[in-house]
């Protein structure tokens, strides 16, 4: 017999190879060149997808005008979140650069602050000294740290003014993105579906996954890391204390970080108070932070996140910490994702998995089953 003609088969396999390459390495390419723009694409995507609920009710009212429907949702946005983010950080530049000042003409001295917080509150250098520390290396290592994160926060408020030219330029990239991702999203989300290889149910699940985590870290971190900063400036303004929206701002990013969060600010800032005599500023001020403050994220967190999409408070810790040392200011979104899209794998990979195995544990044991009942007894 004549043996089988393989070329056009091996033709075909090289084909797909040299193709599968191409893709990969177009692909590869590709991500590179959008690398510089992450930040923009990524927020530009997190918006769409808060603001797609006004975005569909607005389709729905006027089916035939996507574009009029994007717009409007496009400048809600830009009234809701870009303007008051516009303001706060004028003001944040202002008072920063005035800190920065401070510190450089020698006018603000944190380690002086340190020694009148260590003479008014002697149980401190005694919890020290019982617990092996040397006090006057701890002094220095505080003052040189308060004073280095001083000048960091200060010449970071100067770097941004410096270049607001280009972060305008990513502003108005990232709005002409959104304007797009509201108009064309809906279009998009069955073509990514289509081209991905995971199958399609996991592929659903995990932009469900996706959806749900984005808007549960927005809502559940940045609003309530928002509140608490705008309660901490309000309370510095109310009791006259310098640099309110800088520190506002400070606090609103340590709010981002589980656990610690604002205290970091208004703590020490209560017992410098209380040290330096202003009792009843420093009273309230802390009965302020723990009472109010620090109520905000047990009040309004379950509200905003709820429960189904709530990942452990020490996984939240790990990964928006993890978040912040890879990605910088988006780490607060990146980091809580990709530890759910992690046990979102995992489980899918689980379940599947299990359903594989039990399945082949049943068919042994029925064939087990068969054995033991069609042979014949000894």
């Amino acid at each position: 017999m004549p043996k089988p003609n393989r070329e056009p088969d091996m033709q075909k396999v090289i084909e797909i190879r040299s193709f599968i390459a191409a893709l990969i390495a177009v692909s590869i390419a590709f991500t590179y060149l959008m690398l510089p723009f992450f930040s923009v694409i990524l927020w530009a995507c997190i918006i769409a997808l808060l603001f797609h609920p006004l975005h569909a009710k607005l389709l729905d009212r006027y089916p035939r005008h996507e574009n009029i429907a994007a717009l409007v949702t496009l400048l809600a946005c830009v009234l809701i979140a870009v303007t008051p983010a516009l303001f706060l950080a004028s003001s944040f530049i202002k008072q920063g650069t005035a800190i920065y000042q401070q510190l450089e003409s020698g006018q603000l001295k944190p380690a002086l602050w340190i020694d009148q917080i260590r003479q008014a509150f002697p149980v401190i250098d005694e919890l020290l000294r019982t617990l092996g520390f040397d006090v006057a290396e701890v002094k220095q290592q505080l003052g040189s740290l308060s004073v280095e994160a001083g000048k960091v926060m200060a010449s970071n408020a100067l770097l941004i003014g410096q270049n607001t030219l280009g972060w305008l330029v990513s502003l108005g990239l990232m709005l002409y993105l959104t304007f797009f991702m509201l108009r064309d999203g809906a279009r998009l989300i069955p073509i990514l579906i289509r081209a991905l290889p995971l199958g399609d149910e996991r592929e659903r699940l995990l932009m469900q996954k996706f959806a749900e985590v984005t808007r549960a870290t927005i809502k559940g971190s940045l609003v309530v890391a928002m509140a608490q900063g705008s309660l901490g400036g309000l309370i510095f303004w109310l009791l006259d204390l310098p640099g309110p929206v800088l520190w506002g701002v400070v606090m609103t990013v340590l709010s981002l970080i589980p656990v610690v969060g604002a205290s970091l600010i208004w703590l020490p800032v209560g017992l410098y108070l209380l040290a330096t005599g202003n009792t009843s500023d420093g009273i309230i001020l802390i009965a302020f932070g723990a009472i109010v403050i620090g109520l905000v994220d047990n009040i309004l967190r379950p509200i905003l996140v709820g429960r189904d999409t709530k990942l452990p408070d020490y996984l939240v810790l790990l990964s928006t910490l993890g978040g912040f040392t890879m990605f910088g200011m988006t780490g607060f979104v990146l980091g809580p994702l990709i530890a759910v899209l992690f046990i979102t794998f995992w489980e899918i990979f689980s379940r599947e998995f299990n359903v594989i195995l039990d399945g082949d544990a049943m068919h042994d044991d029925k064939s087990a089953d068969d054995r033991d009942v069609s042979s014949p007894p000894l």
